[in-house]
């Protein structure tokens, strides 16, 4: 298969109609380019034209396709979703920086494009909840509400790498930081990748037809989500780390995989950390990967929690 740009129709935004990307049950996604300061970003978007604009976040090591059934039940619940290849992942740019000001801004600009007259229910997996919690410190009056899928706030999350068990769990940053690491992750087609998903989602297996799409994205990509880890050791870490202490304002939803092989549910009080109204929820039966395991149930959850 080959990774091909989507061609611009829009002064700004670029949509081809219709495209070759795999579409959830009776919803069609529409594969769209945005025009963004840091370059061309391609982004699924479907659901209801006139619904709350939803934009969704991915994480690593995935892309936005593996989450088109959830996509469709956020877009039946009354939402208009948008969900981007995050900085760093092809077919968007895939060149740095990748620390938290750069990716934040990418959202921002994104929001600012796409929904310019009305604040954005953000919803981010992973990294895209790491982004999700800096956009609602940066720029929390762009945001309606927000939704953290498996990562506690940042700082809970880093406080809690001092946890033998966290950090057995959070080994394979470590394994990021050395320079031949992006042959490691995709070596023997990918298998490092394939065991993390195994690990963090224990028995959940991803569509073959969507494991060999993203296998190609992350090809391609590579190794640039390797860097987003990197740069936490990085100086710009230190003025994201004054941004995440001051009290987010903006209403949050954390929905937490019970089964999560990656990221222990946050077990401290972090109350302080959020200055609106705030729930958290352990999701049972469900892992890392909770929205793609349970996309019908985890967009309820959401629904259920934003009425």
């Amino acid at each position: 298969m080959h990774l091909s740009k989507t061609r611009n129709t829009e002064a700004s935004i670029g949509i081809s109609r219709p495209t070759a990307v795999g579409e959830a049950p009776h919803m069609k996604f529409e594969h769209v380019t945005f025009d963004l300061p840091h370059g061309t970003f391609h982004a699924l978007q479907g659901g209801d034209p006139d619904g709350q604009p939803t934009i969704v976040l991915h994480g690593f090591p995935d892309h936005p396709p593996t989450a088109k059934p959830f996509l469709a039940e956020l877009g039946r619940r009354g939402r208009h979703v948008v969900a981007p290849w995050l900085r760093g992942y092809a077919p968007s740019p895939t060149a740095g920086p990748f620390d938290f000001a750069a990716l934040t801004s990418d959202v921002l600009a994104l929001i600012d494009r796409w929904s310019p007259g009305r604040p954005v229910e953000l919803i981010g997996h992973d990294w895209g909840a790491l982004i999700t919690y800096d956009a609602c410190v940066t720029a929390p009056e762009r945001i309606e509400r927000a939704v953290a899928l498996a990562i506690p706030h940042p700082l809970t999350f880093m406080s809690r790498l001092t946890d033998p068990a966290q950090l057995r769990r959070s080994s394979y940053m470590g394994l990021f930081q050395l320079p031949g690491s992006g042959w490691i992750a995709t070596a023997r087609d990918l298998a490092f990748i394939d065991r993390l998903w195994h690990q963090w989602s224990p028995g959940f297996s991803l569509d073959p037809a969507l494991k060999a799409e993203l296998h190609e994205h992350l090809r391609a990509s590579m190794p640039a989500p390797l860097k987003y880890y990197r740069a936490m050791l990085r100086p710009g870490m230190l003025g994201a780390t004054r941004r995440m202490s001051r009290p987010i304002t903006v209403p949050m939803l954390q929905l937490h995989g019970a089964n999560d092989g990656c990221i222990l549910p946050a077990q401290v009080d972090d109350r302080h950390r959020f200055a609106a109204r705030r729930a958290m929820e352990v999701v049972p039966n469900v892992g890392h990967f909770l929205h793609i395991e349970a996309p019908e149930a985890i967009a309820e959850r959401i629904a259920a929690w934003a009425e």
